[in-house]
């Protein structure tokens, strides 16, 4: 199977995948709680039992696991977002969308920010590898932003003058301001103002109803 690099690694046997995935579950609840910097693999190991060779067995550096890391955590985002954008052609699809990601903030009251964009933030001026990967994620995010409009598009419900790239990267831009200043007020009145101020411009591309 590929790791987190796209390399062929040996076939794992069940009993090593889960040993794989135990370990990186824990890696991944350690740096959301507690950061990249502050885990070290020593905690790593405490939280799941597993022996230092066992765990440089899955994982020979700090920067392999913080690589699976942020795969694991891209994937689930990515699933999601193609889910809930795929279905979007429409405003009210569109507005739909921004209640669930309000709403998700709001079951925890703001914490941890976004998944990806708080690995983004940390890991910025440390690691090149993860920054690139990060930087990917966030790109396959917007564009799932930009099919939903360009779908709009194609059916009439924006104008043809709308540049859906442009609109797509200023609504990335406002759900990742909304999660950072509603992490920080423990609050998702932020990701609300922060969203509908985006849905609002984008609604003056749209064709109005006679």
């Amino acid at each position: 199977m590929p790791d987190d690099q796209g390399q062929r690694l040996p076939r794992l046997t069940a009993r090593g995948a889960a040993t794989r995935a135990r370990i990186l579950a824990a890696a991944d609840e350690l740096i959301l709680v507690h950061g990249v910097n502050r885990t070290r693999l020593d905690d790593v190991r405490a939280a799941t039992g597993v022996s230092k060779s066992q765990l440089y067995h899955h994982f020979p550096d700090k920067e392999a696991l913080v690589a699976a890391v942020i795969a694991r955590r891209a994937e689930r985002i990515l699933e999601r977002e193609e889910a809930l954008l795929g279905r979007v052609d429409s405003m009210r699809g569109l507005q739909r969308w921004r209640d669930a990601a309000v709403n998700r903030v709001e079951l925890r009251r703001g914490a941890h920010g976004c998944a990806l964009g708080s690995l983004l933030s940390e890991l910025a001026d440390q690691d090149e590898s993860a920054v690139a990967s990060l930087t990917e994620h966030f790109r396959t995010w917007e564009m799932h932003m930009k099919g939903a409009l360009d779908r709009m598009q194609a059916n009439g419900a924006l104008r043809p003058d709308a540049d859906t790239e442009r609109l797509a990267t200023g609504l990335m831009a406002a759900l990742q301001g909304g999660y950072l200043l509603s992490q920080a007020a423990h609050d998702a009145s932020p990701m609300s103002a922060s969203l509908n101020m985006a849905l609002e411009h984008i609604d003056t591309y749209a064709r109005k109803a006679a």
